[in-house]
Order: C-alpha cells, then sequence, then structure tokens
C-alpha cells in the first residue's frame, strides 16, 4: 500500500466505514435522499465514497465535493443505524480532506477568511453585527430598502432571510447585559451560560430571556466573558483545526467558574459542545479536560425541567402549537423529552406533532444560503406537514430553524396566521417576564 493511500485512509476514517453494512436504514431518514433520489446524495452512498478512496477506487477526490456539501449533517442516520456507524466523523473528516486539497477562488478564499476567522470568533465582531442591524432597523433604511426592491437583488435570496430576522437590540441595552444574575429563592444549580456568536448577535433577547428564566427556576447564571463561537460552523466547512481552537478557548474561559452545568439555547451549539470530549480526544493535553467539558454541557430545556419547570403559568386560549425538532438536538444531544415537557406544561396548550417530526427543516448552519433551492425542496416538504397540524404557533429551540420556520411561512402566505417563536421567547411569555 502506498504511502498516499495510507495518508487519505487515516484523514477520510477508512476505517469507521467499514462499520456501515449498506443495509439501507438511513434511506428513509435522509432529506436529502429523499428530496433529490440520488444514492450518492443519502448516508450509505457518501459512505460508499469514501470507502472508495481508502481503497483506492476513486483518485479523483472531486467527485466526492457535490455528495458532501449537499449532506445537511443533521445525523439521523446515526439514530437510525442498527450498527451505530460514526456517520458525523467520516462526513467532517471528509470534509476537512476536501478543504485542505481544494484550491478556492481569491474571493471565496476571502469570505471563508474573514467570517470564520476574524467575524464569527470575535466577540467584539459579533457585537458590532447585532448593533449595525439595529441601526439599520433604527434609521429606517430597512423600510427604504424593501420598499425599494433592493433585497430582492441581493445574493444567495438574503433579502428573503433578513425579512425573516427578529428585532434588534440596542447598543445601550446590549451593553447591559448582566455577566451574573442570582438566583431566585432558593438555589439549585450554578450555571455558565453559553451565549453562541450568531445567537448572540442576532437573537440577543432570547439570550437575556434564558438567563431570566434559569434564575427564575433557581439558578445563579454566570455569562462567561472569555467565551467564544463554539466552532460548529467552522467543522461543518471543514475548518477542523480552527474548530480545535475555538474548543479549547471555551473550554478555559468555562473552567474559570465553578458551575454545575455548562447551558446554551442552541441545538446546534448545544451539539458541538456536548462534541468537544470527541472532537479533542487525541489531544493528551485537552483530551480530560474537553470529556468534562461536554460532560457538563446541558440544553437550557434540560435544566428548567430538573429545577422543576415553572408553576402559575399563564394560560393559554385553547392554543395549538407544534413543536420543529432540532436535528442535533434529537441526534446527537439526544434531548427529545424535555422541550415537550416545558411545553405541554402551559396550560391550555394543545399539542399536535407534525408527521416526520424528526425530519430536518433544511436549515443546517448555512445550508439553506449556500444550497437555496436543495434547501427550500427540503423546507416545503416540512411546511406540509406543519399545515396539516393545524396549529398557529411553531415551537423551535435552533436559531436556524427559527429563521427556516418563519421564512415557510412567508413562503405558504401564512404570516397573518402563523407564527414561530423559539422554546424560550413562549416560556417567558407564559411566566410572564420579557414583556416589554
Amino acid at each position: 500500500m502506498s504511502e498516499t493511500i495510507q495518508q487519505l485512509r487515516q484523514e477520510f476514517q477508512y476505517d469507521k466505514t467499514k462499520q456501515c453494512v449498506q443495509c439501507g436504514y438511513c434511506l428513509p431518514v435522509c432529506p436529502t435522499y429523499l428530496s433529490m433520489g440520488k444514492e450518492t446524495h443519502s448516508p450509505r452512498g457518501r459512505i460508499n465514497l469514501v470507502k472508495m478512496v481508502g481503497e483506492g477506487k476513486i483518485t479523483d477526490l472531486s467527485v466526492l465535493e457535490e455528495p458532501m456539501d449537499l449532506c445537511l449533517g443533521c445525523r439521523a442516520c446515526e439514530t437510525a443505524c442498527p450498527t451505530g456507524v460514526e456517520y458525523g466523523t467520516i462526513l467532517e473528516s471528509a470534509r476537512a480532506a476536501l478543504v485542505k486539497r481544494k484550491k478556492f477562488s481569491l474571493p471565496v478564499r476571502l469570505v471563508r477568511n474573514t467570517m470564520l476567522k476574524k467575524v464569527f470568533s470575535s466577540r467584539g465582531m459579533m457585537n458590532f453585527t447585532g448593533n449595525s442591524y439595529w441601526l439599520y432597523e433604527k434609521t429606517g433604511l430597512q423600510k427604504v430598502m424593501r420598499k425599494t426592491g433592493v433585497m430582492k437583488k441581493l445574493p444567495f435570496h438574503l433579502g428573503e432571510f433578513e425579512a425573516t430576522m427578529s428585532t434588534g437590540v440596542s447598543p445601550k441595552k446590549r451593553s447591559q447585559f448582566d455577566t451574573y444574575v442570582k438566583a431566585k429563592g432558593e438555589r439549585k444549580y450554578t450555571i455558565a451560560f453559553f451565549t453562541g456568536c450568531i445567537m448572540d448577535a442576532m437573537f440577543r433577547k432570547i439570550n437575556d430571556l434564558s438567563v431570566q428564566l434559569l434564575a427564575e427556576a433557581g439558578c445563579d447564571v454566570y455569562v462567561v466573558k472569555k467565551q467564544t463561537c463554539c466552532g460548529a460552523l467552522h467543522a461543518h466547512a471543514g475548518e477542523m483545526d480552527d474548530s480545535k481552537n475555538l474548543a479549547k478557548r471555551n473550554i478555559a474561559a468555562f473552567e474559570e467558574i465553578e458551575a454545575d452545568f455548562v447551558v446554551n439555547n442552541a441545538g446546534g451549539c448545544g451539539a458541538m459542545l456536548n462534541e468537544y470530549g470527541h472532537l479533542l480526544k487525541d489531544d493528551l493535553e485537552w483530551a480530560e479536560r474537553a470529556a468534562g467539558f461536554s460532560a457538563k454541557s446541558k440544553d437550557i430545556s434540560q435544566i428548567l425541567v430538573a429545577c422543576g419547570g415553572f408553576s402559575n403559568l399563564k394560560p393559554r386560549e385553547n392554543e395549538r402549537v407544534t413543536y420543529q425538532r432540532s436535528c442535533h438536538m434529537t441526534n446527537v444531544q439526544k434531548v427529545t423529552k424535555e422541550p415537550l415537557q416545558l411545553i405541554t406544561s402551559i396550560p391550555g396548550i394543545e399539542l399536535v406533532e407534525m408527521a416526520d417530526a424528526n425530519m430536518c427543516c433544511g436549515s443546517a448552519g448555512i445550508y439553506n444560503i449556500v444550497n437555496y433551492d436543495e434547501s427550500m425542496k427540503i423546507l416545503d416538504e416540512k411546511m406540509k406537514h406543519m399545515k396539516a397540524t393545524k396549529a398557529t404557533v411553531i415551537i423551535t429551540t435552533n436559531p436556524g430553524c427559527l429563521i427556516q420556520m418563519k421564512l415557510g411561512i412567508e413562503r405558504e402566505n401564512l404570516s397573518s396566521a402563523v407564527r414561530a417563536v423559539h422554546l424560550i421567547e413562549y416560556l417567558a411569555e407564559a411566566v410572564g417576564i420579557g414583556d416589554d
């Protein structure tokens, strides 16, 4: 065997592909296989491509690019797989190996380097982004841009996504975000809260409500100052070294707080934090620390349920809701029951689950931006099931899902009858906080 093949086998995680028996259990749960109908766009098809690279049967690695790029990374196949294939590891290893060998054009290289290395990883830049969006709203520029139709001419359908964004938070209020909030009543847990990058920049109100709800439930809450991006976007883009460096920065930052749990409110971020132990398992200096961090990482719904939930919730008047499950909460974190427990604890709620409730909505980080057409096919199928529930509220637990559901509502002309909210927003309404 040549040294080149040995290297490829290691980089592409060839040994892990042997666990796949090509049974096909993954096919009916794979959104891209169902929407595209190609074997190469199914989990077992992608695994087989990697296997053929390791066996020297594929030497032109470019044939892997489209199948890997068009994978949502929802990892529903892992939940369905009877042999425990580590598809997520194979996928991200393949993407990293392909990125390492690919020559990006100068514009693409500049965008990747700027966004991944300079923006998402910088709290200062993300705060600037959030403040800029607020200014864009308050100066009236947003109304002008929409009225003149300029937004419709933006690349990557960005105008459509802009229309789904929540109201911005002022720089003054952003600067007043407390770094410590004391528990109301008896303290049950000490929490170190993970704010996220995009979550904190564009959904700061949800972060603020999250801290308030945790305190209301009986938690001392610390917002760690030196934290940074979780690294999920970097890992999905094949930039594994950057992802590992961000993981180390977060681990070191959160070790400064003696917390019972590290809590997040975004399914995608939570999945990445949950996998720091796996990400750094081969790093002698960080492996144990990473495993300890991941063991403490919890979704906010888990902690609110562990605290006993809330009493005296404001009742809804026979409101029908449906729950859009985050793929990474379901398939990676394995958090499925707690959000439903919190939703159904609200008096007057009628929860109606969608058909194929665990199927991805097509958001998947920035997948819906870079693979818009493919994403919309998946979203349209999701909205067909959503409409069948006749719900007036769609509840989500991930910012990407929230944006995608709002986009789906607009595409179906349902904005006057249906709204999409994060679970934290919905709970806050019932608890009676954040009404301002």
